[in-house]
């Protein structure tokens, strides 16, 4: 199933789909690269060096800075035609541009420390708040041992998560910035997927951050925090946590056809008993179903996440209702996109599930791009529905059935 992209009608949709295309253009580069990707257990450094040169790790970054702004939509659709190639690598991608949106939110000052420096510094991060911050003249003292950090062997800063200690008095979480030389790396990642994003552990052990390089948790996740005093650009007032989701979900979705074209590849010329695999109506059946539903999933997250951007670029907030309902598509999408991943992979026959396989990697990255907690259905479910039955009003003996 070919990309497509709406036709460009504005600047900002001529330039989302300059960014379609080179990454589209990456896209065989880095299924070349996968391999070795995975074996590795670290994406490439030409390919963090061609994602640079193509734009895409700064297409979030303020303008102020040389970076593009460009919409979570415009992110989200790169995210998935780039996972849809290798999920590794895209996936560092995506975190990498997610990354540059979260800082341009931080104060002025955090900004200017990382991008001042070096216009296209790359950041890794870590949002299990397991950092503590004990307060002194000028800021905090900071530490503490995090997980998760996708592509940290090629990160200059850090974006950590924790808490602010004074005594008895814990507030937070927070995110803080630490410079990456300042860190510690832990090679512990040997996981069933993903190998390849290399997301790392790291500790930190009493290193000052200033007072400026903070941004508030709660401001984060409502989607106000201080830079956007100074960047208007309407990617930097997305509220993480509930549109955050969308980019997990475009992930998963583009390992899903990813997965499909492998699939597709290796059955059709497959023989299995002496008969032609690719001929069987039963591997068109499946092959026409697990397609259509990986282009609904495709489709539910990209009108989701568009239809969220209009409201934010015509300079309105997104209610509760909004945001949960948000959230709850993007994790539908995604549980959608592993459930065709999984038929396609219980249906690829014997070979499949050898080492190696084009077909056992590609459904092992899904697996683990879909058991990330902020695509969980269950919870989405329960609370989208939750909300939607209490805006119906409570149930009176009227009735009640």
């Amino acid at each position: 199933m070919p990309d497509t992209a709406p036709a460009p009608t504005s600047p900002a949709a001529i330039a989302a789909l300059d960014f379609y295309a080179r990454a589209d253009a990456l896209r065989p580069v880095l299924r070349d690269r996968a391999a070795a990707t995975q074996a590795a257990r670290c994406v490439p450094a030409a390919t963090v060096a061609a994602f640079k040169q193509a734009g895409l790790t700064r297409m979030t970054q303020p303008a102020r800075f040389g970076g593009n702004e460009m919409g979570w939509d415009v992110l989200c659709d790169v995210a998935r035609r780039l996972t849809r190639g290798d999920g590794a690598q895209g996936w560092v991608q995506a975190i990498m541009a997610d990354h540059a949106q979260m800082l341009g939110t931080f104060p002025l000052a955090a900004q200017e420390d990382v991008w001042g420096e070096d216009a296209d510094a790359v950041m890794a991060a870590s949002f299990d708040p397991k950092g503590v911050a004990a307060p002194v003249e000028g800021g905090w003292r900071f530490s503490g041992r995090f997980g998760f950090s996708s592509g940290i062997d090629h990160a200059d800063w850090l974006i950590c998560a924790g808490f602010i200690v004074d005594g008895d008095k814990r507030d937070g979480p927070h995110f803080f910035m630490v410079r990456r030389a300042e860190a510690t790396l832990i090679d512990d990642w040997h996981t069933v997927g993903l190998e390849g994003t290399g997301s790392k552990s790291f500790e930190v052990e009493d290193v000052f951050v200033p007072s400026y390089a903070l941004l508030k948790g709660e401001d984060a996740r409502a989607g106000c925090g201080p830079g956007t005093a100074v960047n208007p650009g309407a990617v930097y007032r997305v509220p993480r946590g509930y549109l955050t989701p969308a980019l997990f979900a475009a992930m998963t979705i583009g390992m899903a056809q990813g997965l499909l074209d492998q699939w597709l590849l290796y059955t059709a010329p497959r023989m299995s008993r002496g008969v032609r695999v690719g001929d069987s109506p039963a591997s068109h059946m499946i092959a026409g179903e697990c397609g259509a539903a990986i282009d609904a999933a495709e489709a539910l997250n990209r009108d989701t996440v568009t239809a969220a951007m209009k409201v934010l670029e015509a300079g309105d907030t997104l209610d509760d209702d909004e945001l949960l309902r948000a959230k709850r598509n993007s994790s539908w999408a995604c549980r959608t996109a592993l459930d065709a991943g999984t038929r396609l992979f219980n249906t690829a026959g014997g070979r499949a599930i050898f080492t190696g396989s084009p077909v056992e990697r590609e459904y092992r990255n899904l697996l683990a791009s879909a058991a990330h907690h902020i695509v969980n259905w269950e919870v989405s479910a329960l609370d989208s529905g939750q909300a939607m039955i209490r805006a119906a009003g409570p149930v009176t003996s009227g009735n009640a059935g």
